[in-house]
């Protein structure tokens, strides 16, 4: 029994290596939006590359606070083709802000964070 388990997990183990594998590849991680005037929303769209071999899946885009709203692409991304993460800044506070995004996907390093950052002046 011990052996079968064994091959089991070795057999298992191969197989998940011999999978091709996605990598996403930003073109930038982080953004500076300056300058925002309050109530103006700020947006902005990283762009992104499956720079793997096999089908990308994104399942989660996840802001640090509900001031930022991120956007992506919900169908698989083939090797080779580009997407973007769309994300909004509400810029309702007044003051300096710096939000992370953490985006989950099937990418062997499992999460990427993408960073903006700005100051929103009293309009």
């Amino acid at each position: 029994m011990k052996a079968l388990f064994t091959l089991l997990l070795i057999t298992a183990s191969l197989t998940a290596i011999s999978q091709p594998a996605p990598e996403i590849t930003f073109e930038t991680s982080s953004h500076n939006f300056g300058d925002v005037q309050q109530n103006n929303p700020a947006t902005i769209e990283f762009s992104f590359e499956n720079t793997g071999a096999g089908m990308l899946i994104i399942s989660n885009a996840e802001a640090s606070c509900g001031c930022t709203i991120p956007e992506w692409p919900r169908k698989p991304i083939a090797p080779g083709a580009s997407g973007t993460i769309k994300v909004k800044y509400d810029a309702k506070k007044v003051g300096p802000f710096q939000k992370t995004i953490t985006i989950t996907s099937n990418d062997p390093a499992n999460t990427t964070e993408l960073r903006i950052k700005g100051n929103v002046k009293k309009s």
